[in-house]
């Protein structure tokens, strides 16, 4: 069991560091960079990200670290009190939590609204402006969660090495 805790370790890591970076994009600059130009286009852009992101390797890795951080919060619980188990547990599942429910139940629905309005009519004024800014706050959330989730495993990794 060792050895695929160390897997699973490694693996998190360095799927959860990327994710981390993706979120952090969008939370940095790339919100703002599309809130700059002309609606349509923004939601055009955002539209054309929503749709390209799942088709990209993104997804497999979106799924992936979600896996291996949720078994590695349920194998932490269950080793508590040996070296590494609490930031383990803690660390996958803030992980599953503020990223993989925080995206599904939250800026999923989101991009959803936003494929559906119309970038010309008032309404989609309207829901643009609320996406810009609720979306953008759950994706704070989502970038905070992953950084620590980040320090967390690394953490965990170092202390069973110690």
């Amino acid at each position: 069991m060792a050895m695929v805790t160390t897997i699973l370790l490694w693996f998190s890591v360095l799927s959860v560091g990327l994710m981390a970076g993706v979120y952090f994009t969008f939370s940095a600059f790339g919100m703002a960079a599309l809130g700059s130009i002309d609606r349509a286009a923004g939601i055009a852009a955002m539209n054309a990200i929503n749709v390209v992101i799942v088709r990209s390797l993104f997804l497999p890795l979106f799924f992936g670290s979600s896996a291996s951080c949720l078994a590695l919060a349920v194998i932490g619980a269950l080793a508590w009190g040996a070296a590494g188990a609490a930031a383990m547990a803690v660390g996958g599942a803030l992980y599953f939590a503020g990223m993989f429910l925080v995206t599904i139940a939250r800026n999923v629905p989101l991009n959803n609204a936003l494929a559906a309005a119309d970038p010309a009519s008032d309404d989609g004024a309207r829901i643009w402006a609320d996406y810009l800014t609720r979306w953008t706050r759950w994706n704070h959330i989502r970038t905070l969660a992953s950084t620590l989730s980040l320090a967390l495993l690394v953490l965990a990794m170092v202390q069973r090495a110690a």
